[in-house]
């Protein structure tokens, strides 16, 4: 089982936006809004990607990223952009599309 630093995030992501984590599952963080997600790498526990949802305005994005990379460089981690996502209901779940 591999055990992920989810109170890093939380603190990243509470500085640089304000924002409280909504949903963690597996390697996925949600923050409230779910205007982005962060997702952990697999491979390092320094290593974040962030993905924004299909309809956050580019201006936004851009200051939110910015924000958010500055606050997870305090806690000695990168942040890449890898994309964005959407969601959709299927009953009572909810399915990501990433693209």
């Amino acid at each position: 089982m591999i055990i992920r630093d989810l109170e890093k995030v939380r603190v990243a992501i509470k500085e640089a936006t304000d924002l409280d984590i909504a949903y963690a599952y597996d390697d996925l963080v949600f923050p409230e809004h779910a205007a982005f997600l962060i997702e952990f790498d697999s491979e390092s526990d320094n290593h974040f990607y962030c993905y924004f949802h299909m309809d956050c305005l580019y201006d936004s994005k851009t200051e939110i990223l910015a924000q958010l990379t500055q606050s997870f460089k305090k806690s000695g981690c990168s942040l890449v952009s890898k994309g964005a996502f959407t969601l959709n209901q299927k009953g009572e779940e909810i399915e990501i599309h990433f693209s």
